[in-house]
């Protein structure tokens, strides 16, 4: 099937068209983790958790939904 015909189908509501697609080897392409190391002050790591305390969520998840936070608003 090519992509105009995929296409149409999915305009149309005519078909299921994931099952024109192979899942288990989807991915998001720039989206892939890439493991960085910062260094940064007691403080800081004290007060991370502490945010992520009240949050309920790990530190690492905190760090992540700042920046993306922080980047969007960019």
């Amino acid at each position: 099937m090519n992509a105009e015909e995929l296409e149409r189908k999915f305009d149309e509501g005519e078909d299921d068209i994931l099952e024109h697609f192979d899942l288990s080897t989807l991915r998001r392409p720039g989206l892939e983790p890439q493991r960085i190391e910062i260094s940064v002050p007691q403080w800081m790591v004290a007060a991370l958790d502490r945010e992520a305390e009240q949050l309920g969520i790990q530190r690492e998840a905190i760090i992540k939904l700042w920046l993306a936070e922080h980047l969007k608003a960019s």
